[in-house]
């Protein structure tokens, strides 16, 4: 398991506005212990940026794609610096 942290800043495409989205995935990453935040984007997608290890945000992305009403069909994600933060917010 690698629980060394990492920051990613993430868009997601698909039915991701309008389903609770960004409140799953504050509830999601405040229980994986992973930081950051997320918002909408007025093009449909959703932005954030999660830190913390690449497993738990696996699990925080297999999650969001059990769920019955999210429907995830791209997610671009890049590599950015490490940044000093506490909890996870919605934007």
């Amino acid at each position: 398991m690698n629980l060394e942290n990492v920051r990613k800043h993430i868009f997601v495409i698909g039915r991701v506005q309008g389903v609770g989205f960004r409140f799953r995935v504050q509830c999601l990453a405040s229980g994986y212990k992973l930081t950051g935040w997320v918002r909408n984007l007025d093009d449909g997608r959703v932005e954030m940026e999660l830190q913390g290890s690449e497993d738990r945000m696996r699990q925080l992305f297999d999650e969001l794609n059990n769920d019955r009403f999210i429907r995830i069909k791209e997610i671009q994600a890049e590599i950015i610096p490490v940044v000093e933060e506490k909890g996870f917010r919605v934007r």
